[in-house]
């Protein structure tokens, strides 16, 4: 069986952290496309708990572990997009795959480290056997609004 909001929320609160808000998006698209049994969730662009965004470029502005908490907060808003797209009986089943961009220095080289930040979070909500995802962690030369980092989702859903 998969995983429901009311276990994210517990395991989320376990962790010191809660759910953002499932924020609008910012153009002509939207937030959570939904295929069969797959939900794609937009790029979600890092933000502070207050809604502020993280911005600048790993490696010249930000170390690996502001870039990682950058990740997470990209990852949160992927659950709260997710959790705001499905039916009272629906739950996720699979985290399969997350897509993470960083804005990076041209030297910078620690983009798996960053992305860590979302997927070390993603395994502690959802565990192994959900959470454990495909992964690309790529470094950009920019990014919208110049956010640190942005990462997008497909995630499997089931019906009870």
């Amino acid at each position: 069986m998969g995983i429901q909001l009311q276990h994210v929320e517990a395991k989320l609160a376990e962790l010191g952290l809660s759910l953002p808000d499932a924020g609008a998006v910012a153009g002509n698209y939207v937030a959570v496309a939904r295929f069969d049994n797959a939900l794609y969730v937009s790029g979600q662009i890092s933000k502070n708990a207050d809604g502020s965004l993280i911005t600048g470029k790993l490696g010249s502005d930000l170390d690996v572990d502001a870039g990682q908490k950058a990740a997470q907060s990209s990852a949160l808003q992927i659950i709260a997009q997710a959790l705001a797209a499905l039916g009272e009986s629906e739950s996720i089943a699979r985290i399969i795959k997350l897509n993470g961009f960083v804005n990076a220095a041209p030297d910078f080289e620690k983009h798996p480290a960053v992305i860590n930040g979302a997927s070390d979070l993603i395994v502690a909500v959802f565990g192994e056997a959900v959470g454990n995802h495909a992964r690309a962690a790529v470094g950009m030369g920019s990014l919208p609004f110049n956010v640190a980092v942005e990462i997008d989702a497909v995630i499997g859903i089931e019906s009870a």
